[in-house]
């Protein structure tokens, strides 16, 4: 059964260490907060469906980062 796409909401994915802000384009354009005095980084930005936030979650373990926390920030829950 085919289920359409929700509406996007909004995400912020911590991480640990500083990543670089010109690798936002590789994070389908989640924007990349520095947090200097916890040496993290905030991706936040639109997410349109799981399929899209499971993406993000794979990179980030491609790459070998420590996922820290993963928020809706849309959720009135």
């Amino acid at each position: 059964m085919f289920c359409p796409p929700s509406n996007p909401q909004t995400y912020e994915i911590t991480v640990k260490g500083h990543l670089p802000h010109d690798w936002e384009d590789w994070f389908e354009g989640m924007k990349i907060q520095i947090h200097p005095q916890r040496s993290e980084t905030i991706l936040k930005g639109l997410i349109v469906d799981q399929a899209e936030l499971f993406g993000l979650l794979l990179k980030i373990r491609d790459l070998g980062l420590i996922l820290i926390d993963v928020r809706n920030l849309s959720s009135t829950r």
